[in-house]
């Protein structure tokens, strides 16, 4: 999902009724992170743990206000591949930072909700992205292999988190960073037909 803008925009109104500047280069640093994690990188280490719960749930409160009012963009390729994923008998799921109540919203709204096995949310987890916990935990929910795995990911933490679960990955560039994945894009849309399957070649899959 093109989810940027509105979670930019979402953290950017939330930080300043607190009376913190955000800037875009802070915010796409963290993008991808969990919020506790993020929140004490902008407001340090000792920050309370009232004051973060607070300052997460009205960001998310606007977040899905946002998504609900405006939609929210399916970045070129990502629907179809879904849709031909699931028609090919691949086991999918979601394994998002995001609290459970925004992942419903957004696939409720794009209309995918019925293309995957399980999700994972934030709220499943107590290590955010880079650590491997939420794909470790989507994989063991739909029965897969770490190694027969592949992560989809536009963040950087995502990435590695994928790394450190011994997942294949698929990095999809929008900001010209670089990425160590295993295939990178610059959409899914460019992605061959076997591009799944290809990254499952020599690997050992369960009897």
């Amino acid at each position: 999902m093109d989810s940027e803008e509105s979670h930019w925009q979402s953290w950017r109104e939330t930080m300043a009724a607190e009376g913190v500047t955000l800037s875009y280069e802070e915010f796409r640093a963290t993008f991808g992170q969990r919020n506790d994690s993020i929140l004490r990188l902008w407001l340090g280490a000792d920050v309370d743990a009232a004051r973060m719960t607070r300052i997460g749930d009205a960001k998310e409160e606007r977040y899905r206000s946002l998504v609900r009012a405006g939609g929210v963009a399916i970045l070129p390729g990502a629907a179809e591949w879904v849709r031909r994923l699931r028609r090919e008998g691949w086991a999918q799921a979601v394994a998002s930072s995001a609290p459970r109540r925004n992942i419903e919203v957004v696939l409720k709204v794009v209309g995918l909700a019925e293309q995957f096995d399980a999700t994972v949310s934030a709220e499943d987890v107590e290590r955010g992205k880079p650590d491997p916990q939420v794909f470790l935990l989507a994989a063991s929910r739909v029965g897969a292999a770490p190694e027969c795995s592949i992560v989809v990911e536009d963040a950087a933490a995502g990435i590695e988190a994928a790394r450190r679960a011994g997942m294949r990955s698929i990095a999809v560039l929008r900001d010209g960073a670089q990425m160590a994945a295993d295939v990178v894009v610059r959409s899914l849309a460019d992605l061959p037909p076997g591009a799944f399957s290809g990254l499952l070649d020599g690997a050992t899959l369960p009897r």
